[in-house]
């Protein structure tokens, strides 16, 4: 069996589509699952669920942004945390501004009930008897920290604690990882968009599994980003330098050294 592992499409159908071609031009896969944050942070939040709703057996989990999609909860700093740092209004604003424009566009288009029944995780024991958990973020949530390169061995450990897996496969932070603790393997996927480390490809992986065993790639597939900067300018996204700045590459996660 082959599955394509993929996360956070963010809105991005040009580095979906490029991911796709190159998931055939290895051959296929057998499915896809297909791990959370579907839409929001990007300029096409509708284009993208049309693709992945079409691919043949594919799973679909949660993110904390296709929560946040549905609930209203405001990504980012409170409004009590600005009020009390002006430095944080303006990113308070974005965030706000990023959430607002995305729920529109899902409404209007009939897909929000469909984001309402995603599910959290996903269970399966591979042919040769590994147990896989998928999760956005990490085991029991699709939100908070994620888990990080730059995390010890005891703070993994502790995130790992509810898998009740021998191989978690996770996304969430932007940021690619591959390691093993405690005979427990904590794979990142890495992100279709939006990175946040210093290659700025779209990355996603491919599980093969029989009954011998079973293989993790993580592959890297450039795409064409200048197109998405251009698109986001094109159809007055409110946050598009926000969001170019992360396509460009400029954007780190918060954990990581200045």
């Amino acid at each position: 069996m082959r599955i394509a592992l993929l996360s956070d499409i963010h809105g991005n159908p040009v580095a979906l589509d490029a991911v796709l071609a190159d998931i055939e031009a290895q051959g296929g896969v057998d499915s896809y699952w297909i791990v959370g944050d579907f839409s929001a942070m990007g300029y096409d939040p509708v284009g993208v669920l049309e693709r992945v709703a079409q691919l043949p057996n594919a799973s679909f989990l949660r993110g904390n942004h296709d929560r946040y999609t549905v609930t209203g909860e405001r990504p980012g700093p409170t409004l009590e945390q600005a009020q009390a740092n002006p430095k944080l209004v303006r990113l308070l604003y974005t965030m706000a501004a990023n959430l607002a424009w995305t729920q529109g566009h899902i409404l209007a288009s009939g897909w929000w009930r469909w984001f309402e029944q995603l599910p959290l995780e996903l269970r399966v024991t591979l042919p040769d008897g590994t147990r896989v958990l998928a999760v956005h973020s990490a085991p029991g949530t699709d939100d908070g920290p994620g888990i990080t390169p730059l995390m010890n061995d005891d703070e993994v450990r502790k995130l790992l604690a509810p898998a009740e897996a021998d191989l978690v496969i996770v996304g969430h932070t932007h940021v690619p990882m591959d390691r093993t603790i405690d005979q427990v393997r904590v794979f990142n996927l890495g992100s279709i968009s939006n990175p946040m480390h210093p290659r700025v490809d779209a990355t996603y992986a491919i599980l093969e599994a029989d009954e011998k065993g079973h293989s993790l790639q993580l592959r890297y597939v450039d795409y064409d980003r200048q197109q998405v900067i251009e698109e986001l300018q094109r159809v007055k996204h409110p946050t598009a330098e926000f969001l170019a700045k992360f396509i460009r590459g400029e954007m780190r996660p918060p954990w990581a050294p200045r």
